[in-house]
């Protein structure tokens, strides 16, 4: 069970003047090891009013993404056991200790929200990521997209590689936790109003989601991915040749691609399975 003095605190900010200082203070009385702001090039007074706040800070020359922040936290910090949060004030210092108890029965703890503490284009568009992520992985997936967590560190530096520099670290980390063996606990927590405008555009990000869901999932376990493309093209143009030989006494061309494409997917699905186990032995 992990201790305050355990825990260093990785807070990604980048224009949060308005928020960083009311986050680190709030945090300050739980006597964590160390708070550690970076400022991922903040054009505004972020660094200062972190630092006069009492905290450690970190800081880019110029604006590399959100993930990108949350790397070098998790490079720089010094304790075995990290607390990641957002610098806007929608985390509540208050539930940290939630986060970081179960950590050493948990490699990975998320503070998954209610649906009625998102906007409603918001809490659809997770609803939908889950709803993916759930399928893909096997396992029911409360909130995939969450900045509040704690996780040991030396489980975060394994998969630091493959955290994208943009606001998909979140995605990223439970998938490759959870696909990787990792044991990732999901407590519920209160997300309040931020502070300042979101930097997540819906649209762009959220295809990104998407596309990040299926990079991991492909990666740990291909078949999950490949299996259903090829048995829906394969009873597909099972389906579409009987059809014909029924009506029209023939086999379309059509019928007999759908097949192949069926049998290609399927064994390019058993090679990347392979490839997969390999990179899993090494």
């Amino acid at each position: 069970m992990a201790e305050a003095r355990d825990v260093s605190v990785v807070i990604p900010a980048f224009n949060e003047a308005r928020g960083i200082a009311q986050t680190v203070a709030g945090l300050k009385p739980q006597g964590f090891a160390e708070i550690l702001v970076v400022d991922d090039g903040s054009t505004d007074d972020t660094a200062a009013q972190a630092e006069g706040a009492g905290a450690r800070v970190v800081r880019h020359p110029y604006n590399k993404g959100n993930g990108a922040a949350v790397k070098t936290g998790i490079r720089e910090a010094s304790s075995p056991v990290l607390l990641l949060m957002d610098a806007d004030t929608q985390h509540d210092p208050a539930e940290a200790l939630k986060l970081i108890a179960p950590i050493g029965i948990y490699d990975l703890v998320i503070g998954a929200r209610a649906l009625g503490d998102q906007s409603a284009l918001r809490a659809f568009g997770n609803a939908v990521f889950r709803a993916l992520a759930s399928w893909l992985t096997g396992r029911p997936i409360p909130d995939l997209t969450s900045g509040y967590r704690a996780a040991k560190r030396p489980a975060l530096l394994d998969i630091i590689h493959l955290l994208p520099n943009g606001f998909s670290y979140p995605t990223t980390s439970c998938l490759s936790m959870m696909k990787s063996g990792h044991s990732v606990l999901f407590v519920p927590i209160v997300a309040r109003a931020r502070v300042g405008t979101s930097k997540i555009r819906p649209f762009q990000d959220g295809f990104r989601f998407i596309l990040i869901i299926f990079k991991i999932v492909t990666l740990y376990a291909p078949l999950r991915v490949f299996a259903p493309i090829a048995g829906f093209s394969l009873l597909t143009g099972i389906a579409y040749g009987i059809w014909n030989v029924v009506n029209f006494d023939k086999i379309p061309m059509g019928a007999a691609m759908l097949i192949q494409l069926g049998v290609v997917v399927f064994l390019f699905g058993l090679i990347s399975e392979q490839i997969a186990s390999m990179q899993d032995r090494r």
